[in-house]
């Protein structure tokens, strides 16, 4: 689903905020009203920043896959810095973009359009790809795209450039100080589940789903950890339910959400969170965060006036 990419912009604010204060280990509180302008360091606060995902980050990755999930038309780019389409399914910036600006980073490039260029991803890549699923074949019907396992593996790609052309200690060095953001999951629903590809839905009740989405995740972040990945933000999912597709698919009074796939995303994102909290204890040096966009994104839809939204019940 796509919501604004200011909204998902103002989650990422809320997730560092958290990972600040977690990591010294205080105690915290959350206010979900509207945010102060936020304030851009001089300097950068990591080295770079990594981001593994699906179309809610992708910058330009499926410009150069053969894919019906293309965002390299107008209306997509009109509002973003050049006014042009540039593979952001967005019509301007998208979270990774805000959290960019944040942390004192440029916008990250799309992996595909670098060549390998290690002085072009110094500052981070965005392997993102629109499509792209927990699940290998999430997303396949759409044409190509960059899955999960595909995406780590090109982080190992990186990595082994980054140790050639600097030395395996400074590369470490980099690696376990920059940020890595996954934002992925909602194929697996759109494109899979919901879909009952391969029976899916009579093989795997709703939570037995999740548990393996969540399990995979893990597998994955652990090889990332094997690359010396030290720090690591793990988006949820935002209510699905909620989605104008599906407020068209499942006719309801009033615009009012669909329960049915909001309780599948409410399970998925306690797996997930739950998969989060093991890590980090399992893990030596890991900081890991979850961040909940499921209630801040409803916390904003049923209170859309505190948040200058005029509409949020109509598909």
């Amino acid at each position: 689903m796509a919501f604004p990419a200011v909204l998902r912009a103002f989650l990422i604010l809320i997730s560092l905020h958290h990972y600040r204060k977690s990591s010294a280990q205080e105690d915290i509180t959350i206010s979900y009203g509207p945010a102060p302008s936020p304030s851009f360091p001089s300097s950068p606060l990591v080295p770079a920043l990594f981001v593994i995902g699906d179309s809610s980050v992708d910058c330009g990755t499926n410009n150069f896959l053969g894919t019906f999930a293309r965002a390299d038309r107008p209306p997509y780019g009109r509002d973003f810095d050049t006014h042009q389409p540039t593979g952001r399914f967005s019509n301007g910036r998208i979270p990774v973009d805000y959290l960019a600006l944040r942390l004192g980073l440029p916008f990250v490039p799309n992996y595909l359009g670098l060549r390998g260029s290690v002085k072009d991803m110094i500052r981070g890549v965005n392997y993102a790809s629109a499509g792209a699923g927990i699940i290998f074949s999430s997303g396949s019907e759409l044409g190509q795209h960059i899955s999960l396992t595909q995406q780590i593996q090109q982080v190992t790609d990186t990595f082994q450039q980054f140790t050639l052309s600097m030395g395996e200690e400074v590369a470490s060095d980099l690696i376990s100080k920059s940020v890595f953001y996954i934002s992925m999951g909602t194929n697996d629903y759109i494109h899979y589940y919901l879909r009952n590809v391969s029976n899916v839905q009579t093989l795997y009740l709703p939570w037995r789903f999740n548990q393996f989405l969540a399990q995979t995740m893990k597998r994955e972040i652990k090889n990332l950890y094997n690359d010396n990945v030290r720090k690591v933000v793990v988006m949820g999912l935002a209510p699905m339910g909620c989605a104008p597709y599906y407020l068209w698919m499942y006719p309801a009074t009033n615009g009012e959400c669909v329960d049915m796939i909001n309780d599948m995303i409410l399970e998925f994102n306690f797996e997930m969170r739950q998969m989060v909290e093991e890590l980090a204890q399992e893990l030596v040096d890991v900081k890991i965060i979850f961040c909940d966009a499921f209630q801040a994104s409803m916390d904003i839809m049923e209170n859309h006036d505190r948040y200058g939204f005029n509409v949020t019940a109509e598909a």
